[in-house]
């Protein structure tokens, strides 16, 4: 028989106890990764209880029996049958607490950790609380006892060694009780099940069915066990007639996947790891055994529609059928406790096929438009849980879900953002791979819905019409559409990885850099329309690109409806319109400055420059002038019912005008003077640079490079523990010019910006393995086809390390490209901890 009860590392270790680890258990073998990933967990739950003194953190089972051994009267005694490796890294983690604190003078509360956690201080002999296999018994006695051979080269010394420099890493002096929070979070926060066994039980049994079989105890798995154990002389029947077909239907990971999602539909903050604790918490209100049979009947439908959202195949209705399938293709579980509720609702009838059809629709076009306008990621984990309850009640959900996205900064683009975006934005380096490719898959669907491509999908890559790297030959048909005076550089990178210059191809390195020429023919042979219509062009160049950019804008308009504007009127102001208000707003009256001079202080391009200036009001737009001194012919002003000349506001501001209309150069006021209006510091060759045409580099006003990196880098950790569900607890960042955002037991996931070469990188290290790597180089094919995109393979054959990479031009120091790179390393970096497992 066995009792299975909630608890906390204080409720296990206080009182007359002692735990101990059998013969047969392994020994000790935590190591870095997993140390690290406890570390972050404590660490994160510290700042959560500091606000929700309440919150805790589920860490997983104590699978305990009573121990034959009776020892010291009045202790008592248990067996550990499982957890043995979390039991014993945590009293390693409290006693290096207890030592960092009789270190630095706290010698009380270091005496309170002993007692209390520690050691059976008030019993003969003083036995330890755990007391491990012998293996590991002398190293983890000398820890606990502060013997002068704690902290040795084994793997129980490693540990206590690796909390000693985390606690004095993380103690602020300024700060008396941090390290009292960080105890609390340990001893109170950290919540655990404990199951005990029966001393008629066979433990050694127990044991081999729990490790030997690798079977663990999964949250699922608790929450099961919780109700079967409530439900009495029911459990036969409800397990065979209700949770079965549920089994058969969603495996293990599913399942906790099902309860994580029922509990997103109450609380938005809700995390993953901490479903057992959610569910348990709720379902303890639940009295009678008739409200667990009828809460296992509601999971058990719930089961159901997971099961459609998992298998679109099996839904009837076409649309709905269709959307499901592209929902699952985008590969983001972000979207299903919204799909959950929209399906939820119509199985119970509160929704029409055609409303749940729509809502679907709308939930797609939010993704494809965000990707467009290069918001792939930003605040899309935060805004789709919220979007559970703000739908919830609603009479039509569809409409609902659309007023919902179209409010406040959600980034749902509008039509004219998606024009703007499609000629600007580098959508090659937007969002995942695999999901730019579903977009530019779904485009040529639209122009060809009932003709089979003659190239399989998943052979299809993304492929550049004007070449990323140009040849002597390429750069000279591209330079022919410019004056002589262009900078084809700056031409070049402005349009190369914008949408216009992008398709599909099953013949990327056939092509490769060839002149458009010679791809042509491969071109014009292709299945897709798309490629067809590309090779009816004589020539490919800026015109072209920006051509077939409009031309792919309206199509993803007509596809993917967008926000409703009304609401889109009172969104809070973007930060790129926000940027450009406060720059202008630095113009003194009586003088004057250029589209290009402002666009190069806030780091974008003219075009894009002017049409924020004329779409949004902006006090001062009137002083924005071209280069040469002239108001544009396309000036309106924004505000409603102004039709004034600005010539003439400008003359009474005191600027002059010759008689070609030209304003005074005297009065002009120039990007470096402008800059410093704003408190920005632009260096003389930074402007000459972008007056050129090249990439702008701006650094922070005042701010050193290692203080740069290191804030860049806690953005994206901040954004990559909000988007990037594949990473469960993100490292600390420090004041380099990399990051190691996690480690593997063969390697490390680390992201790099480097401001010289303009260039940042997101790579897997492996360490001393060239086998691991040949074994990865291998699988090549199937490794980029799973991240979707291509990888820098290097084996380093004078070096004992090797290293699979991925790049892309990027400067973290320019404000305008910052939220683009931040979304992009958490992108990679999320898709490399989803696929790497398993080929590692």
């Amino acid at each position: 028989m066995v009792r299975a009860e909630n608890g906390t590392l204080a409720g296990v270790l206080e009182g007359k106890k002692q735990y101990q680890i059998p013969l047969y258990q392994r020994v000790y073998s935590w190591r870095k990764k997993q140390l690290d990933q406890l570390w972050s967990d404590v660490v994160e739950l510290e700042r959560t209880r500091a606000e929700d003194p309440t919150a805790s953190h589920f860490i997983g089972s104590l699978v305990l029996a009573s121990s034959p051994d009776v020892g010291a009267i009045g202790v008592n005694k248990f067996l550990v049958v499982d957890g043995q490796q979390r039991l014993t890294t945590l009293t390693l983690l409290l006693a290096a607490l207890r030592d960092h604190l009789i270190g630095t003078g706290h010698t009380e509360r270091a005496n309170g950790i002993d007692a209390q956690y520690l050691i059976n201080i008030y019993d003969n002999g003083k036995p330890l609380k755990v007391m491990p296999t012998q293996t590991d018994r002398f190293a983890y006695m000398a820890v606990l006892n502060r013997a002068p051979q704690a902290g040795g080269e084994d793997g129980v010394g490693y540990a206590y060694r690796f909390f000693l420099a985390k606690i004095a890493a993380a103690d602020d002096p300024d700060d008396p009780h941090d390290l009292e929070l960080l105890e609390a979070a340990v001893v109170r926060g950290l919540a655990l099940v404990v199951v005990t066994a029966e001393p008629s039980d066979n433990a050694h049994r127990i044991f081999e069915s729990l490790n030997n079989t690798g079977l663990r105890l999964t949250q699922s798995d608790l929450l099961k066990n919780y109700l079967f154990m409530r439900l009495g002389d029911r459990a036969e029947s409800v397990y065979e007639n209700i949770w079965l077909p549920l089994e058969r239907k969603l495996d293990s990971e599913n399942l906790e996947l099902l309860f994580w999602l029922d509990l997103a539909q109450r609380d938005e903050r809700a995390k993953q790891s901490d479903t057992y604790v959610g569910q348990q918490r709720r379902l303890d209100r639940l009295r009678t055994v008739d409200e667990i049979e009828a809460e296992v009947v509601r999971i058990a439908q719930l089961g159901d529609v997971l099961a459609t959202i998992l298998m679109p195949a099996t839904e009837k209705h076409t649309e709905i059928r269709r959307r499901l399938a592209r929902i699952k293709s985008w590969g983001s579980t972000t979207a299903y406790p919204v799909v959950m509720q929209i399906l939820a609702r119509r199985a119970v009838g509160r929704t029409s096929d055609d409303e749940t059809a729509r809502a679907l629709m709308y939930l797609e076009s939010y993704f494809v438009r965000r990707v467009v306008i290069g918001r792939a990621t930003a605040n899309l984990n935060r805004t789709l849980l919220q979007a559970v309850s703000a739908i919830s009640e609603a009479d039509h959900i569809d409409v609902a879900l659309r007023d919902y996205l179209s409010q406040g900064r959600k980034y749902f683009a509008t039509d004219l953002q998606v024009r703007e975006a499609t000629k600007t934005v580098p959508f090659y380096w937007q969002g995942r791979g695999t999901q730019k490719k579903l977009i530019l898959q779904w485009l040529e669907e639209a122009y060809r819905p009932k003709e089979i491509v003659d190239i399989a999908p998943q052979h299809l890559t993304i492929e550049h019409v004007l070449p990323q790297t140009m040849s002597d030959s390429v750069r000279e048909a591209f330079a022919a559409g410019f004056s002589a005076e262009a900078d084809i550089n700056y031409e070049h990178e402005r349009i190369v990885h914008t949408l216009g210059n992008l398709t599909l191809s099953g013949y990327n390195s056939e092509l490769s850099n060839k002149p458009f020429a010679e791809k042509r023919e491969l071109l014009a042979k292709s299945g897709l329309s798309m490629n067809q219509a590309i090779a009816a062009h004589v020539t490919w160049g800026a015109l072209e690109i920006d051509t077939r950019s409009a031309e792919l804008a309206e199509k993803i308009i007509e596809l993917w409806p967008g926000p409703d504007e009304s609401a889109v009127a009172n969104r809070e102001p973007s930060e790129f319109r926000s940027q450009v208000a406060s720059i202008i707003a630095g113009i003194p009256a009586g003088r004057w400055t250029s589209y290009g001079d402002v666009a190069i202080v806030a780091n974008t391009y003219p075009q894009p420059l002017a049409a924020v200036l004329s779409s949004s009001p902006m006090a001062n737009a009137w002083r924005v002038l071209q280069s040469g001194g002239t108001i544009s012919t396309g000036f309106r002003w924004s505000e409603p019912g102004r039709s004034d000349d600005p010539r003439t506001v400008l003359e009474g501001e005191g600027v002059e005008f010759d008689a070609d209309g030209r304003a005074n150069r005297d009065q002009f006021i120039g990007a470096e003077e402008l800059a410093t209006a704003v408190g920005l510091d632009l260096n003389e060759d930074v402007i000459a640079r972008r007056r050129k045409g090249s990439k702008p580099v701006i650094a922070r006003s005042g701010a050193p490079l290692k203080d740069a990196q290191l804030e860049f880098f806690k953005r994206v950790r901040d954004q990559g523990v909000e988007n990037a569900p594949n990473i469960e607890a993100w490292r600390k960042p420090s004041k380099k010019n990399y990051y190691d955002v996690i480690g593997f037991e063969s390697g490390q996931l680390t992201i790099l910006v480097n401001t010289e070469k303009t260039l940042v990188t997101t790579h897997f290290w492996i360490n001393h393995d060239k086998d691991l790597y040949s074994k990865l180089l291998s699988q090549r094919a199937a490794i980029e086809e799973d991240l979707g995109f291509e990888l820098e393979w290097s084996s380093k054959p004078n070096r004992k390390a090797s290293k699979l990479a991925i790049h892309r031009p990027g400067n973290f120091l320019d404000e305008a490209q910052t939220q683009e790179l931040v979304d992009w390393f958490v992108d990679t970096a999320d898709a490399f901890a989803r696929v790497l497992p398993k080929y590692l």
